[in-house]
């Protein structure tokens, strides 16, 4: 969750090497002074003041002076934590919304999930091109707002289904929307913490803006925290056409975003905001000069030390040096996509994980998308105890005291995370429905008689005894016969004793049960309107796959007289009420036995009610798939009664908890804070300080092609089991951070090559005074 932006931190290096202190010194002897300067590779001027600009050297730029702490600040923070509410508000239900609502599957709309994320840190560039060349930063947050919230509306508005006939259409509009998302977000990224740093007064004000950094920083990830709480709640316990309420879970966030939009603009109107005009972007700069260097040695047959030197002539020797050092930096970035290629599947496949975990936690529910806030709770928790306590023990032990090694330790636990959730997932594929192979079916024999019966059906060897309600489930029956040919019919004789089976007084012939490949069969043995025992094989078949939202699956069985249904059964819980329709009642016969389609649930206690009559109680938790009976009455010739309800598990529930994957979540956010916060500082110390907004174009562009990995890996589909994918990112981490560590013991640290330039420096002769009690010979003072 942590991804500060290079710029606005860039640009605080740049005012804090600019130090009062310095100024203040400002009489000692220019050598001194030039030398500092060439040290920090500083200009003495900074552009944070437009046309306008003022030399820290000048007499009434004292720290001392005193300047008012910009009210403008307030606007922008506020603005920054409406948008990031809105960003990752919609971010945490989006992978569910495709797959649930959309009808994608968990690949598709994993594929779908990272394009649009690998664009969302791609645009960032667009945005710093236009801010620093054409409109400044102020109006490019202004403008590429509105597109943001018209992304958030028409999102909002593809999520309302009955506007609707054709779903394809829906895809259309709710794929307009994440791409004018993607260009809001990633647009503004780029601008919004620059544009508060512009607010203040240097170097009067350092300290300021260092408080200020920290409640920016704070109020991304409040914004992130809440968010990705309550957006999960508003889909889930608020029902919108009957179903999840997607259009009021993107609607909320949509609302936040025109408020961080209104309160830019109130900013502006009371005139609080320094605006700096644009002032080019330095990536025009450092893509010409890569360009000359090429184009003059194919040219050229001179030798050049490096081969960026032949830019000199054009570009100047202090721009090509601070190049050189930027790709030496950027040799580095090449691994870095990875490890957000694992960081961000939180948002799709560790989501999709948690659909199939049970998050009862007493009478309260967890849901899928509610454990990404793991990760900024974490985050928040986290920082402070390595800053204190984790960092200084391993400098103690003299482990890990540089950047690299950090980053490496980091990218290691990222392959770590993935193990843990790889040997999570082989115990979720145990609670997992066998599926139904080709050449095989599935049969739910279920006794609602009121008394014991033996079946024997032909594809088993042995009889089945059973009393009323029990069953018996038969998951691998061979419909195929020796040569070869599927077998359709197949038998189930029946015996009970008569007269002392309620109101049944005989049975018919062995009956005929007719079996499809791969589909899994309810049978009921229950009886017609003539009192007469029956096997009906009920239509639709069951349904053994889990729901993708991880709710239960749950759907109504029935054996009624046809005459005396004139209303539905509901089914009246603490959280919601539901209620099922009786089908296919144009029976002849006067009695219909069959079942209707599934529906979503929430996970709770049931009464069920035929009009207002209480039929009975069940119970149905997460991830489990049920079917209910509702029956008239078998053991009485009163039709007007109906018999206790049924309950039949055809799928078991969710038996591993969701809070085991807090683990991975603890590992993965270490990972994050060793790599990524720490592969920002690595950035900015290494880096100039004219290469650092190249730098941020580079950090967000290795975010965008680590999206990119996980849609190639997700569409090339090389297991069929979620665990062994886990499995090959891990190892994939692995093998990257091998890369990263050969590159990394390459690489000579700044301070360490500026520590050999000095040792190489010649001492000259005369320098210094004499030591006048110094003599070769020892015996004398």
């Amino acid at each position: 969750m942590y991804r500060p932006l290079l710029e606005s931190e860039g640009v605080f290096e740049e005012w804090d090497l600019a130090s009062s202190e310095y100024e203040e010194n400002d009489h000692e002897d220019e050598d001194t002074e030039e030398e500092m300067w060439n040290i920090y590779n500083i200009k003495e001027s900074t552009k944070l003041l437009g046309n306008e600009e003022k030399k820290y050297s000048d007499a009434e730029q004292s720290t001392e002076e005193k300047v008012k702490y910009p009210k403008s600040v307030f606007f922008i923070v506020g603005n920054e934590f409406c948008e990031r509410f809105s960003y990752y508000g919609m971010k945490a239900i989006l992978i569910l919304y495709l797959h649930n609502q959309l009808k994608f599957s968990e690949d598709t709309s994993t594929v779908i999930y990272h394009v649009w994320a690998m664009l969302c840190y791609f645009t960032p560039i667009l945005g710093a091109i236009i801010a620093d060349s054409w409109l400044g930063r102020f109006k490019t947050i202004f403008y590429i707002s509105i597109i943001y919230v018209l992304g958030n509306a028409v999102l909002s508005i593809s999520a309302v289904s009955p506007i609707f006939t054709d779903l394809t259409i829906e895809k259309v509009i709710t794929f307009l929307g994440l791409l004018l998302i993607a260009l809001g977000t990633g647009g503004i990224k780029p601008c919004v913490s620059a544009f508060g740093g512009d607010q203040f007064v240097l170097p009067q004000q350092e300290k300021q803006l260092t408080q200020f950094f920290f409640v920016f920083y704070f109020s991304i990830n409040a914004g992130s925290l809440l968010s990705t709480f309550i957006t999960p709640i508003l889909r889930d316990d608020v029902q919108c056409f009957g179903d999840d309420c997607y259009s009021l879970a993107f609607g909320v966030p949509a609302i936040l975003m025109f408020i961080a939009l209104l309160i830019l603009v109130l900013g502006y109107v009371a005139r609080l905001y320094k605006i700096v005009p644009p002032q080019g972007t330095i990536l025009k700069e450092v893509s010409g000069c890569i360009r000359e260097a090429l184009r003059k040695k194919r040219k050229t047959h001179v030798r050049k030390k490096h081969w960026l030197d032949h830019a000199k002539e054009k570009y100047g020797e202090e721009l090509v040096a601070d190049v050189k050092v930027l790709l030496k930096v950027l040799v580095l970035y090449i691994p870095l996509p990875f490890f957000w290629a694992l960081f961000d599947q939180q948002g799709s496949r560790w989501t999709f994980q948690a659909t199939r975990m049970d998050g009862t936690i007493g009478s309260w529910t967890l849901k899928p998308d509610q454990m990404q806030v793991v990760n900024p709770l974490l985050i928040l928790l986290m920082i402070p105890l390595f800053d204190r306590v984790v960092y200084p023990l391993l400098g103690y032990c003299n482990l890990l005291k540089r950047q690299l090694p950090r980053m490496f330790t980091g990218g290691v636990l990222a392959g770590v995370a993935f193990i843990v959730s790889g040997c999570l997932e082989l115990q979720l594929e145990q609670t997992y429905p066998t599926a139904i192979s080709s050449g095989h079916s599935r049969v739910t024999l279920i006794n609602t008689l009121p008394c014991k019966v033996i079946a024997t059906p032909s594809w088993a060897d042995d009889t089945i005894s059973m009393t009323q309600y029990q069953y018996d489930q038969s998951k691998d029956i061979s419909i195929r016969s020796e040569n070869g040919m599927l077998l359709n019919e197949f038998k189930v004789e029946v015996n009970f004793t008569a007269g002392n089976c309620g109101n049944i007084v005989g049975k018919a012939d062995p009956y005929k049960i007719i079996l499809q490949e791969k589909t899994a069969h309810v049978v009921l043995i229950t009886a017609d309107g003539n009192a007469t025992g029956i096997v009906v094989n009920v239509d639709p078949p069951d349904d053994i796959e889990k729901s993708s939202s991880g709710l239960p699956k749950l759907r109504m069985l029935y054996n009624v007289e046809v005459d005396k249904i004139d209303s539905q059964v509901f089914l009246d819980g603490d959280i919601e009420n539901y209620k099922f329709n009786f089908t296919n009642i144009n029976s002849t016969k006067g009695f219909v036995v069959s079942g209707t389609e599934y529906q979503e649930v929430e996970p709770d206690s049931y009464d069920i009610f035929l009009a207002d009559k209480l039929l009975g109680k069940i119970d149905v938790k997460l991830g489990g798939v049920y079917d209910f009976l509702v029956q008239r009455n078998l053991s009485s010739d009163n039709q007007e009664t109906y018999q206790d309800i049924g309950l039949f598990v055809v799928t078991e529930p969710n038996s591993i908890h969701m809070l085991w994957l807090i683990p991975q979540y603890f590992i993965i956010t270490a990972s994050e804070i060793m790599f990524s916060i720490t592969g920002l500082e690595f950035s900015f110390t290494q880096a100039p300080v004219s290469m650092k907004s190249v730098l941020q174009a580079a950090w967000l562009l290795t975010v965008s092609f680590g999206n990119l990995i996980v849609v190639i890996i997700a569409e090339a589909k090389f297991f069929e089991r979620q665990s062994m994918e886990f499995f090959l990112f891990a190892a994939l981490m692995f093998v990257d951070m091998v890369l990263f560590a050969f590159l990394a013991v390459r690489y000579k640290y700044v301070d360490e090559i500026k520590a050999e330039n000095d040792s190489t420096k010649e001492i000259p002769k005369d320098s210094g005074k004499v030591n006048e009690a110094f003599s070769k010979d020892e015996t004398k003072l």
